[in-house]
């Protein structure tokens, strides 16, 4: 007889994520990139998880997230997914893991949710519905991205706040309808007016996640490493840092690698002994 093994934790499921939407709680969503930041977000009691091709940005050392392949999203998805996080995990499809072919989107996103993601996240408007329509098909739940969607960064001219004529505010809310109507859970909203994102989550009835969108979504969002201060130099302006992470890891380190260069680390605290029998034959040891 094989036995089921017992789950000591709730999981966050996506009927779970839209119960609490509708009860009126804003929903919180962070990234993780390995098993230590999700561990922290996790115990930190985020909804969910967002595996992001921003860690070619953040971890990978690239300018931009273009050069970020399926390869690397799959080896950082099964880091995050090994610690089987309570939070809902949703994973990034990277810049070409979506534009060529139905199948090659089919392909991609279904080995995420075969590596653990519960969900997969594109960035786009209504260009994207023949894709989210087939990954909807094959039952992968899409969360969608619109506003400034860093994959577009060449076209739109560098990391711009969008939507602010007349035209475009229009536009993305027309492409909010049509993905909800396509069958989307839920809407990260990036680098947007206050207001746009308040009309889009007006008209619509799934969560809005916010990045650099104001205070009026259902939810927000914020890189990790931005929270926590992780990144040296300034944050952008939607940014709201709770730790000087960079600076206080810094000094902590310096200050290890001053005992070292002191003789004051490792002490007897941090040394292992002998038992004195084996001792004893040591010091009695002659070549």
């Amino acid at each position: 007889m094989s036995h089921q093994p017992v789950e000591s934790r709730v999981r966050t499921t996506l009927p779970q994520l839209h119960t609490w939407y509708r009860a009126g709680r804003k929903l919180v969503m962070t990234t993780a990139y390995d098993a230590v930041t999700a561990r922290i977000a996790d115990a930190a009691g985020v909804d969910i998880v967002l595996v992001g091709d921003s860690v070619g940005n953040v971890c990978l050392g690239f300018e931009n997230t273009l050069p970020v392949s399926m390869a690397m999203m799959n080896h950082h998805l099964e880091a995050v997914a090994r610690i089987r996080p309570t939070a809902m995990l949703v994973a990034d499809l990277p810049y070409l893991s979506f534009h060529l072919s139905v199948e090659d989107t089919l392909r991609n996103a279904g080995g995420f949710l075969q590596r653990g993601a519960q969900a997969v996240k594109l960035e786009g408007g209504a260009k994207r519905l023949p894709m989210i329509h087939a990954l909807l098909d094959a039952e992968i739940p899409v969360m969608g991205h619109l506003g400034l969607t860093p994959q577009s960064v060449n076209p739109m001219g560098g990391y711009k706040v969008q939507g602010k004529q007349k035209a475009d505010a229009l536009g993305l809310l027309e492409d909010a309808q049509r993905l909800q109507e396509a069958g989307c859970f839920s809407l990260v909203l990036e680098g947007i007016p206050a207001d746009l994102a308040a009309k889009v989550t007006e008209i619509i009835e799934i969560p809005t996640i916010g990045i650099g969108a104001g205070p009026h979504c259902s939810g927000q969002v914020l890189v990790f490493h931005d929270v926590l201060g992780l990144l040296p130099g300034g944050s952008p302006k939607f940014v709201r840092r709770y730790a000087e992470g960079f600076e206080d890891l810094r000094v902590a380190l310096a200050s290890w690698a001053e005992d070292v260069r002191s003789g004051g680390f490792p002490d007897g605290r941090e040394s292992y002994t002998l038992p004195e029998a084996v001792r004893l034959a040591l010091t009695q040891w002659r070549p």
